[in-house]
């Protein structure tokens, strides 16, 4: 619980005009009830029984038609969603509930018309589709106190004194114009706006539907609203604010309807007088408040249940100020507010804002119900208030002589509903919190009710009717009221005032004096007492911004940095911001029905130019006005200097532009704003395309040198920095070294600018002061020495600067470690590095010595997958090239120089690369071919004979060498033996190097693979030698296996492997030796 002024806002008052012209509506009698919509005035005469209908948006506002009611009308409603109009009406001491549809067709009273029942259609004219205007008669138990109608679905809201009673818009052809009225409300009808009298196929042929009845016991209805599922409540001094949702899913018997079943003890003490307290409970703890709601059964939950959820509760005292006397401290002007944002169309979706407005005679309150209850702006009226209508950009309000308006922060809600990062560094918004502004008023006399359609604004003024007699009377009714009240106080405590001379006495005086409760004596006309009806036009959302900033002017030339103009410029931001939601919204609504349409007309057609136009200049004062919040936030405190970079960015200002608008003031030439060099540094570290002039460059420059010395390295370093002067930022960072000391980021800093100056020597001498692990740790520490554009993700395209390039000639090794520790400290991506040594044309030597290198440093799976898959690639691509000799102009084919890592070097330092296996040095000898093939062939054998290389990426590649070299027999036989194929590798290195098999026996028929020697390599051999008994290579073969068999075997188990055809003098020897070994053993 809050207490009501917890979050009164501050009122700023500003001189400008919101209103341009006003109009006075030509009626013939006094108005009584007046409301607008759908473009149309409808004005009830008073005390009568008939409603015209002006066109408040054509000049002079003329009569569109004019029809009889059946009865007095005590209120009257207009629905934007069907163009209906519902009214509460007397006649007989008896209270009516009626709604009239195709109000349009009463053309001067002369069309037909049919009055039908609820749920009742008529026959002939109005199946057909003819042009006749329906009264729909509507049925209620209890007496209608107020009507609402949901500008989004709608759907009529009825409010009895205890009860609420909702019914859903239907169309006779459809099952329901939304099938459920929330929270979906995408088919809910559209307004037929378009509709004309000499036009039969827009009429629109309504009904409703009762749908569901909500019980407050403990609550005297005054007002209701209802809006895309919210329906709001109020009595005297309590607002409540619902959530009515429809559900599929039927309730249990258990389940019940009530939401607060709370029992009231003293609600039988009639005779108190009680004082409520203050209270504000949102969102979910506004279930914790008195007042109990239940929903009825209908007998229709066959077809939905509906739900009830607590939204918001406010309860006032009644207070008294000047000019309002404590009971007439009433809450007035309920109202709910959809506001939908640019992306939406405001027939066919839920409104992605609602707010709720309601007010007191000295106080208005605005809430915010989606996405979290919150109390946006309490404003505080400097005299009584009668009646207030809220808008998407002001809010106006009439007192008894004056018409005024003030400024709301739906807008600043709509964006952030809109873009959930308007708050960051990339877009901006003025806070939902900022203070509210009043706006100049406009002087009228005697007002009386105020109604709002688009920019016209409708006032009925009247003097004053009361008589003195009548005013004498009015002031004993309320004395009288006071006795009793306070009689009844006595009683309660048991005292009779009747046997107290004293009390009696006390109580038949006057209790409130006649100074508060009589207003001050109006002059009466002897010729009666007049009225006028007013449209008040608006002036454009643009005309009203300019002249704020004419306005803000004024705060600019005297203090700048002073924190009304800053809330003049925000007010004037959310003004646009609400002007582009409405343009936005109205033209995704026109669209829709433009798609609906067979041709458009060329009215059509110029009023869409129109908008077009108005649309790209409210956008081109949105960017005006945020470089002038952008040059507020520019000279901020530090709490809010970081708001001039979202601002500046919005305002698509380049980088000169907004240096143009820094430059310091004469007082004070050296001094930058904190809000500037924040957007400055932004610029500048981020990755951007635009590169500044010399004359620019050298300008940020000299501020960073002033105003922050320790960034001049990282803005130099900036891509948008290539134009800068060298030899004068040279002269910068020498003062800045012999001021700060050296530094590996200056000193690489420094070559750089002698590189541009094409002074070699000085730029090796430089280079030359530390070793190269520290200078790589440089490039850590500013990666922008050597890459331009790495900071937006893997796939943003990158380009060497200028000591890439010279180091790619100089010093390939140092570009080679830079390059690899970025990729390590996550300041470059794999592809970014390939992409700069292609910018290089190293693709075929430093970038394989980098995918070398980084697979050595590298501990992620996936990147040495890769990066083995890659070398693979270019090894077997190589290989190919060089064995034929050709000279092919393939990119990769032929490195250009010798690689900064041999093949040795490989194996020793990465555990990726194995050592080669003793029988491939049999297989393919050394020197057999040119060094650069034998690179490549080494390096790939061993990362066939490492442990990290997956055969199975690389045997595709495998299929484009042939086995009809020994290299390639090679690595064919490596892979499959990798893959576990002995017996076949041993059959094919017998067929191809049979000199080989032993070495290769050796190594790999091992453990569990020793069977091998005696299941498969002996028998191959005896079966090869038997057919040439003469091959030396065969039984020096035979030889040494017999050996490892005899040692690896039982003398039984050898005298079953010997052949049946074999020498017995040849195979004795090494039986003798295994039956030794086995004695021994």
């Amino acid at each position: 619980m809050s207490s009501p002024r917890s979050r009164a806002n501050m009122v700023h008052v500003y001189n400008c005009h919101p209103y341009a012209s006003q109009q006075i509506v030509q009626v013939e009698q006094e108005p009584g009830l007046v409301c607008c919509g759908g473009g149309a005035l409808f004005v009830v005469a008073s005390g009568g029984c008939k409603v015209e209908a002006y066109s408040v948006e054509q000049e002079g506002c003329p009569l569109i038609c004019r029809f009889s009611t059946m009865g007095t009308v005590r209120s009257i409603q207009h629905s934007k969603t069907g163009d209906y109009l519902v009214t509460i009406e007397e006649k007989n001491s008896a209270t009516y509930l009626r709604a009239y549809t195709n109000w349009r067709y009463q053309a001067e009273g002369k069309a037909r018309v049919g009055v039908r029942l609820l749920g009742h259609l008529l026959r002939g004219a109005s199946v057909r589709g003819g042009v006749q205007m329906e009264i729909i008669e509507i049925p209620l138990s209890e007496h209608p106190v107020a009507v609402a109608c949901c500008s989004v679905t709608g759907d009529l809201l009825v409010g009895c004194e205890k009860t609420l009673v909702l019914f859903t818009l239907r169309r006779p052809n459809q099952q329901s114009l939304s099938q459920s009225p929330w929270p979906n409300t995408q088919q809910s009808s559209s307004q037929s706006q378009g509709q004309t009298s000499s036009s039969n196929q827009n009429v629109s042929i309504l009904d409703f539907e009762r749908s569901v009845i909500v019980h407050l016991p403990k609550m005297s209805l005054k007002q209701v609203a209802l809006c895309g599922g919210y329906v709001a409540v109020q009595a005297e001094l309590e607002v409540l604010v619902l959530k009515l949702e429809a559900s599929s899913e039927p309730q249990t018997p258990d389940d019940s309807s009530d939401t607060n079943t709370c029992d009231d003890p003293l609600e039988d003490q009639s005779d108190l007088l009680l004082i409520p307290r203050q209270q504000e409970l949102l969102g979910d703890r506004a279930k914790d408040c008195d007042i109990p709601v239940s929903i009825e059964k209908t007998g229709l939950e066959d077809k939905g249940q509906y739900t009830l959820s607590y939204v918001l509760f406010r309860r006032f005292t009644p207070e008294f100020f000047q000019g309002c006397s404590v009971e007439e401290t009433q809450l007035h002007s309920l109202q709910l507010y959809p506001l939908y944002t640019s992306s939406q169309s405001a027939s066919t979706e839920e409104p992605a804002c609602v707010f709720c407005f309601f007010s007191l005679p000295n106080a208005g309150y605005l809430y915010s119900l989606k996405g979290g209850v919150e109390l946006l702006s309490a404003y505080q009226y400097p005299e009584k208030v009668l009646e207030a209508v809220l808008t998407d950009h002001l809010l106006h309000v009439i007192t008894k002589n004056a018409l005024q308006c003030f400024t709301v922060r739906c807008a600043a809600v709509a964006a952030r509903m809109e873009d959930p990062y308007i708050d960051t560094t990339m877009k901006a918004c003025p806070p939902c919190s900022l203070e509210v502004c009043a706006l100049r008023m406009q002087l009228f006399i005697g007002l009386r009710s105020v109604c709002v359609y688009g920019r016209h604004v409708i006032l009925l003024s009247a003097a004053d009717m009361e008589t003195p007699d009548e005013s004498e009377r009015s002031t004993q009714r309320r004395e009288l009221k006071k006795h009793t009240t306070l009689t009844g106080i006595f009683l309660a405590v048991g005292i009779d005032p009747a046997t107290t001379p004293a009390l009696e006495s006390f109580l038949s005086r006057p209790f409130l004096s006649r100074k508060w409760t009589i207003s001050s004596p109006k002059e009466t006309s002897a010729a009666g007492h007049g009225w006028n009806l007013y449209v008040v036009d608006t002036v454009s959302p643009l005309v009203l911004y300019r002249e704020m900033v004419e306005y803000s002017r004024h705060y600019s030339e005297t203090n700048p940095q002073a924190q009304s103009l800053r809330h003049l410029l925000s007010e004037a931001h959310l003004l646009l911001c609400a002007s582009s939601l409405q343009q936005s919204s109205e033209g995704n609504h026109t669209v829709s029905l433009q798609k609906d349409a067979d041709k458009q007309t060329e009215g059509q057609t110029e009023g869409q130019t129109e908008g077009q136009t108005e649309r790209q200049e409210v956008q081109e004062a949105l960017r005006q006005n945020c470089a002038q919040l952008g040059d507020c936030y520019s000279r901020a405190s530090q709490k809010d200097c970081h708001q001039a970079l979202p601002y500046y960015r919005m305002s698509g200002l380049s980088v000169t532009e907004v240096l143009v608008r820094n430059r310091p003031l004469p007082s004070s030439p050296h001094s930058y704003g904190l809000g500037f060099l924040f957007y400055l540094k932004h610029f500048l570290f981020e990755e951007t395309e635009q590169s500044l002039s010399q004359e620019s460059a050298d300008e940020v420059i000299d501020i960073f040198s002033q105003s922050d010395p320790s960034e001049i390295i990282s803005v130099c370093a900036s891509p948008s920095m290539t134009n800068i002067s060298p030899a004068r930022t040279l002269r910068i960072f020498q003062h800045l070294e012999a001021t700060a000391g050296v530094s590996v980021p200056l000193t690489i800093t420094m070559a750089t600018m002698m590189l541009r100056l094409d002074d070699l020597p000085q730029y090796t001498q430089l280079m030359d002061r530390h070793p190269e692990m520290l200078l790589v740790y440089g490039f850590i520490d500013e990666p922008r020495l050597l890459l331009h554009g790495g900071g937006g993700g893997p796939h943003t395209r990158v380009r060497p600067t200028s000591l890439t390039r010279q180091l790619s000639k100089s010093q390939p090794g140092l570009l080679v470690a830079g390059m690899v520790a970025l990729h390590e400290n996550n300041k470059a991506q794999l592809e970014q590095a390939d992409h700069i040594f292609k910018e290089l044309g190293c693709e075929n030597c430093l970038l394989v010595d980098f995918w070398e290198a980084t697979l050595m440093a590298s501990s992620q799976e996936v990147v040495i997958q890769e990066l083995l898959f890659r070398l693979a690639s270019v090894y077997i691509e190589r290989l190919t090239h060089t064995n034929s000799g050709a000279h092919s102009s393939l990119p990769r084919t032929r490195p250009q120089r010798r690689p900064l890592k041999s093949a040795d070097d490989l194996i020793n330092s990465s555990s990726h690369y194995g050592s080669l296996y003793p029988w491939l040095t049999v297989l393919c000898p050394a020197h057999t071919t040119n060094f650069q093939h034998q690179e490549a062939l080494h390096k790939l054998q061993s990362l066939l004979c490492g442990p990290s290389m997956s055969i199975g990426s690389v045997l595709p590649l495998l299929e484009r060498l042939s086995e009809e070299t020994l290299w390639g027999f090679s690595l064919h036989l490596l892979c499959a033996t990798r893959r576990g194929q002995f017996d076949s590798s041993i059959e094919k290195l017998l067929d191809r190097c049979p000199q080989a098999i032993i070495a290769f026996a050796n190594h790999h028929l091992q453990d569990r693979h020793m069977a091998l020697w005696w299941q498969k390599l002996l028998p191959e051999l005896c079966d090869r030698t038997r057919a040439a008994a003469d091959n030396s290579i065969l039984l020096a073969a035979l030889k040494e296996t017999l050996v490892v068999v005899a040692t690896e075997t039982s003398p039984a188990q050898f005298l079953e492997l010997i052949p049946d055809d074999g020498t017995a003098s040849y195979f004795l020897p090494h039986l003798l030796t295994c039956s030794q070994r086995h004695l021994l053993a």
